[in-house]
């Protein structure tokens, strides 16, 4: 998949015929996968990875292996010495590949993006920042590459050629060390049956074991009010809402955004409707990517009406889209989801 950026050591030839071919820190880079018979873009990758390995520079520093398959894969996460793992953030679901190779002892050296993102643990493994630096993905990659370059030649080849007067490269083999004992049990399926169980099988079973007890007391009583809700949503009404104009006046650091929003609940209390202010980037008035949220807090009611207000400090400076939303709120909702109202201001 071209997502992989397989062509990323490659950015810069002469510094990889220069790391590949250091007298004193040698490196060999392996190459192993196939392309769907329809996926033109990665047809090119390989056949640019070949192209590369057959020139004099390169060969037998750079190799690849054909004919992928599990036997080679199972063969190659037991075998090398480092894990390379370079996509075009956000866009690893996993790389479990990685995760398979930790268990041998294998070190990685990843973009901060899939497992990874969870997995890394410093002194365990290299890793290049989950944040973008550039939009524009020629110039990502550009500097990304220079970073990989920068860790074989400073840091992973030095890490594994310079030993002591046994012979042992003790900083290797203190990332070896910390990559079996600090990684690899949370990458188990054990832990995933641990999560699967203690986040959501033991929830859920909770949860109904509750909702059906004494007849279905607290199902009865959840089905009135959420009745009782539905028939009252669609009235509830802004009374009044005092907001800054952070588009006219950008928030300064420090600075605090201070809001109140009067709504007339039409009978329902402060303690069965929420107000959350959402911070975000709008497109034709509708936050399309969420930065943080925050609820506003229910105090003095005017004529019957409630007043929510926040004082939020902020501790990064600019110009912010926000929208008001209102929702029901209950203890015995186990999720938002569960009851999905949502009126936007």
């Amino acid at each position: 998949a071209t997502y992989k950026r397989a062509h990323l050591l490659f950015r810069d030839l002469d510094k990889l015929a220069r790391i590949v071919n250091d007298k004193d820190h040698p490196i060999q880079f392996i190459f192993a996968g196939k392309a769907h018979p329809h996926d033109g873009a990665g047809q090119g990758l390989i056949k640019r990875i070949v192209e590369v390995s057959r020139m004099p520079q390169f060969l037998g520093k750079v190799v690849f292996i054909e004919d992928y398959d599990m036997d080679l894969a199972k063969m190659l996460i037991q075998g090398v010495d480092v894990w390379l793992n370079n996509p075009t953030r956000p866009l690893e679901a996993s790389g479990t590949s990685g995760e398979k190779a930790i268990m041998n002892g294998v070190v990685n050296c990843s973009v901060l993006d899939g497992w990874w993102a969870e997995g890394y643990v410093q002194d365990a493994g290299w890793a290049l920042k989950e944040e973008r630096t550039y939009q524009n993905q020629d110039l990502q990659d550009e500097l990304d590459a220079e970073t990989l370059y920068h860790l074989f030649e400073n840091e992973i080849a030095p890490a594994f050629y310079n030993r002591n007067e046994q012979g042992i490269p003790e900083k290797w083999v203190m990332h070896m060390k910390n990559t079996i004992a600090g990684i690899s049990p949370r990458f188990t399926m054990r832990r995933q049956l641990d999560d699967y169980y203690r986040q959501f099988y033991y929830p859920a079973f909770s949860r109904r074991k509750s909702l059906v007890e004494n007849d279905y007391e607290m199902l009865r009583k959840l089905a009135r009010w959420k009745q009782k809700v539905l028939n009252v949503w669609g009235q509830i009404e802004v009374v009044n809402i005092v907001i800054p104009d952070s588009t006219v006046k950008p928030l300064l650091l420090t600075e605090t955004f201070s809001a109140s929003v009067l709504l007339d609940l039409k009978g329902l209390s402060s303690d069965e409707v929420g107000v959350e202010v959402v911070f975000g980037q709008k497109e034709f008035d509708v936050v399309k990517k969420i930065h943080f949220i925050e609820e506003l807090l229910p105090g003095k009611i005017h004529n019957g009406c409630v007043e929510y207000t926040c004082n939020i400090p902020f501790v990064r400076s600019g110009v912010y889209d926000y929208s008001f939303r209102v929702f029901p709120r209950n203890k015995m909702l186990k999720y938002r989801q569960d009851f999905p109202l949502v009126k936007w201001i």
